[in-house]
């Protein structure tokens, strides 16, 4: 998968990999990040799914415009089982 990604995209990519976890991911930047490697789109119920590479996940909808720790962990545990590991984001 090549996809080259802007400043913005790498910025959002490296607070959901960091150590300690990162409070302040806001889902518009999520879904624009996931946008660029495959599909994103809220369901009739306020969810977001995203398929990439074949692999589809749910997101719950939520509250705050910022990721709960759970969904952090969640989309980091996505991104890798997609073959999307930091390494390969920092390099994208």
């Amino acid at each position: 998968m090549s996809v080259k990604l802007d400043h913005h995209h790498r910025i959002t990519a490296q607070k959901l990999f960091s150590h300690p976890l990162c409070h302040n991911i806001q889902w518009h930047d999520v879904c624009s990040l996931l946008g660029r490697f495959g599909e994103v789109h809220e369901t009739h119920r306020g969810n977001w799914a995203v398929t990439v590479e074949g692999e589809t996940v749910s997101f719950g909808s939520s509250r705050t415009r910022d990721l709960t720790e759970d969904q952090v962990v969640k989309v980091r545990h996505f991104l890798r089982n997609v073959g999307l590991s930091k390494e390969v984001l920092s390099a994208a």
